[in-house]
């Protein structure tokens, strides 16, 4: 059986890659970033001095065998707080992994008892249990703090690129995901926000350098839009370039969408998602041979990624 490795965050790997992934005859392992600093996460953080539970809930989630009741209670949010980012309410996922954390003081038992509750098909881990912070150089020289701000620029100019991430303060692999990394077959990157979903996984030390050293084929899912503050103006080979200078070394190939629908498409699903630009442009590709490009859309008339589609274009690598 072929150990297939995922490293992401956020909402899209989970529902587009682990979510069909998981019906497959291969083992898989999962690896989440850890500076998750927003919304209801961000609170549990401060409030309770724990690592950020949030996108590794969604990963817990997305390889869930476990019946309807547990992932909707899991899924369940309670409160009318309002959080930064709009959010409103405590996930009971959230606090249950939170709560699990404080009680055992051992994330890793936390993540254990979490796993067998949801009836977990695979093992989802942490890029590192340090605590940290995610920080980014702008290209005027200013620095900001945190994946919130990152993500969702509201303290400094979105049109400023970003010209560095790294973490305050400098925090260790977790030694399992090296493990992980020198055993793999395949390892997929995304898709996701580049800044504050994957590359954040590749910064622990260590990480880095076992992604340099391990055998198995690396393939990187490009996101569909570009994103203000953190991807404007970038070119699927931007992307890879990107993600390429993080991980020490070259992709083996990268997945991208190939097909633009109409502008009225486009326009709606912006006006739901104001921080994303426009269609990833895929003109003038060096190395054709590393990039595959199909029309990856769930519709013709939408702007999500097809996982069914996604799934057969990667499990010929894992043939």
């Amino acid at each position: 059986m072929k150990n297939i490795l995922c490293f992401g965050g956020g909402n899209a790997m989970p529902k587009v890659v682990l979510e069909e992934l998981k019906k497959y005859p291969v083992k898989i392992t999962t690896v989440t970033s850890m500076v998750d600093s927003g919304g209801s996460t961000g609170k549990l953080r401060k409030e309770m001095d724990v690592l950020p539970p949030g996108d590794i809930r969604r990963h817990l989630l997305a390889l869930s065998n476990a019946p309807e009741w547990k992932k909707k209670l899991f899924d369940f949010r309670f409160g009318n707080e309002e959080f930064e980012g709009g959010h409103k309410g405590n996930s009971f996922g959230n606090i249950f992994i939170a709560g699990l954390e404080v009680i055992c003081k051992d994330f890793q038992i936390a993540l254990n008892h979490t796993s067998e509750f949801l009836e977990v098909k695979g093992t989802v881990l942490p890029a590192t249990t340090d605590k940290t912070h995610i920080y980014a150089t702008l290209e005027n020289g200013d620095e900001i703090k945190g994946e919130d701000e990152i993500d969702v620029p509201k303290n400094h100019n979105p049109n400023l690129k970003i010209r560095d991430v790294y973490l305050k303060p400098k925090a260790k692999a977790y030694s399992k995901v090296l493990q992980t990394i020198e055993k793999a077959d395949l390892i997929i990157l995304g898709p996701g926000d580049i800044y504050s979903s994957i590359i954040p996984c590749f910064l622990p030390e260590g990480i880095k350098e076992a992604m340099q050293k391990t055998k198995a084929k690396k393939i990187f899912i490009c996101p569909i839009m570009t994103k203000s503050g953190e991807t404007q103006e970038f070119n699927v080979s931007d992307f890879a370039e990107k993600i390429e200078k993080y991980i020490g070394c070259e992709l083996d190939s990268v997945i991208f969408n190939n097909f633009i629908p109409g502008k009225q498409t486009i326009e709606e699903y912006r006006k739901k998602y104001p921080e994303l630009i426009d269609v990833v442009n895929f003109q003038k590709l060096p190395n054709m041979k590393k990039y595959i490009g199909k029309n990856l859309l769930l519709k013709n008339d939408s702007m999500l990624h097809d996982s069914k589609k996604l799934m057969e274009i990667i499990y010929s690598f894992i043939q």
